[in-house]
């Protein structure tokens, strides 16, 4: 007889800056809460960010933020998280280059890992705008390593980066949160 993992809530940060950015982060969001094992919890608003690391002269961001509870363990929550990618034919052969969609796991519940595969919490999501921004604004009241997540954001070296917010409805209507 097997038992049912409690649900756990992880916070996973989503970029694009190839291709129909809006559209895929939209379709990305709803395929992440597409297993019976996750439940989607809350969407932050999408900013516009510049490229942090990596090659010059890419194209700006889209980044947001969900928040969601999944009985999914952090291995398979890593998987199903690069399968979304793969299927929106991300190619990983340059660090921090040019993507169609990139998933991140920033935290999942209190779980601390030094596993080179999946280091948890995320360990550059402190000093990330890019993902503190929008986390900052769909949760007010977030921590990360117990710190403010809105105050880590304001002191971010990016934050300058980000030029705007776009309203959450078109992807809360794409993937509607779970009852």
């Amino acid at each position: 007889m097997s038992t049912v993992r409690p649900m756990v809530r992880a916070i996973l940060a989503l970029g694009s800056n190839l291709g129909e950015r809006q559209g895929t982060l939209h379709s990305a969001v709803a395929e992440l809460v597409d297993l019976p094992e996750v439940r989607l919890q809350n969407v932050s608003p999408v900013v516009t960010t510049k490229p942090v690391g990596g090659p010059a002269g890419q194209p700006d961001f889209l980044n947001m933020v969900i928040a969601i509870d999944t009985r999914l363990s952090p291995e398979e929550l890593l998987a199903h998280c690069q399968a979304v990618e793969l299927a929106h034919h991300r190619i990983r052969e340059v660090r921090w280059a040019a993507r169609t969609l990139d998933v991140d796991i920033i935290s999942y519940g209190d779980v601390h890992s030094d596993d080179p595969v999946l280091t948890l919490p995320h360990p550059r999501a402190a000093e990330r705008a890019f993902v503190l921004y929008p986390w900052s604004l769909m949760d007010p009241n977030a921590t990360l390593e117990g710190q403010s997540v809105a105050d880590l954001a304001a002191s971010a070296a990016d934050m300058p980066g980000i030029t705007h917010a776009q309203d959450i409805a078109a992807v809360q209507k794409a993937a509607p949160f779970s009852e």
